[in-house]
């Protein structure tokens, strides 16, 4: 037993975390390097965010400036991340990757956990009600239903204070 619990403490993991521009995503990349993360360890972190497919356009103006915006958010999402990593864990020996690829979050992180071999996923959820959900779909739900690894879903405590409310 005592064997198995040393094992585990220095495997080498692979924790994929999926990131976006929510507070949800940040909370959930938070609570992984909290808990999840280990002082001995020596896992891996791979920050992803999935780029949205870009629109098609009719006119020829707004393309490009489109392409560099969304580039503009993915960089900038990605370097939020990463300063949340090392402010979080100075004093840990984790590997930090990013991936940034384009497509629809739902397939782009499926694909990348497979892709990638991850040991475990990590995502937030947004925490939709059960109309919006029907209409937008569960990202965390198609994850956890398609994916050969665990699956930890954080939700975001909702706020006690009443004037800062959305």
């Amino acid at each position: 037993m005592a064997e198995a619990a040393v094992e585990t403490a220095t495997k080498e993991r692979k924790i994929l975390v999926a990131v976006d521009e929510s507070e949800e995503s940040m909370h959930a990349l938070s609570w992984c390097l909290k808990n999840v993360i280990s002082h001995n360890s020596k896992d891996t972190i791979i920050l992803l965010y999935a780029k949205p497919p870009r629109p098609v356009y009719t006119a020829l103006d707004g393309t490009a400036t489109m392409e560099k915006y969304s580039s503009d958010v993915a960089d900038c999402i990605i370097e939020k991340a990463k300063r949340m990593c090392r402010d979080q864990q100075a004093h840990h020996d984790v590997k930090l990757e990013t991936r940034v690829e384009c497509g629809d979050p739902r397939d782009v992180i499926c694909e990348m956990v497979e892709k990638l071999s991850a040991d475990m996923l990590v995502m937030g959820s947004h925490g939709y009600g059960l109309i919006k959900r029907a209409f937008l779909g569960s990202v965390s739900n198609h994850c956890a239903q398609n994916v050969n690894c665990p699956v930890l879903i954080v939700k975001k405590p909702k706020s006690s204070g009443g004037s800062g409310s959305k």
